[in-house]
């Protein structure tokens, strides 16, 4: 495997640890927090790797992006 495949591979779990808490501690269906975290700007930075960004935990990943984008939070998805 070379890094650029271990580098997907990281983040898609990421990704997805990031759903089910999103989902867990909201008491989202896992369906809407994936649609929250898709639509969200958190998704659009870790995907680019801004700031190594997609290297914190996925707990304080949920957190900033319940911090920071509360309008999406209100939208129905």
């Amino acid at each position: 495997m070379n890094e650029e495949m271990l580098e997907r591979v990281y983040q898609e779990n990421l990704e997805e640890k990031i759903i089910a808490y999103l989902a867990e501690i909201c008491g989202f269906s896992y369906e809407k927090a994936m649609d929250l975290y898709y639509n969200s700007k958190l998704s659009d930075k870790i995907y680019l790797g801004e700031n190594g960004i997609q290297y914190l935990d996925y707990k304080v990943l949920v957190q900033i992006l319940l911090k920071t984008e509360k309008k999406l939070l209100d939208l129905e998805l």
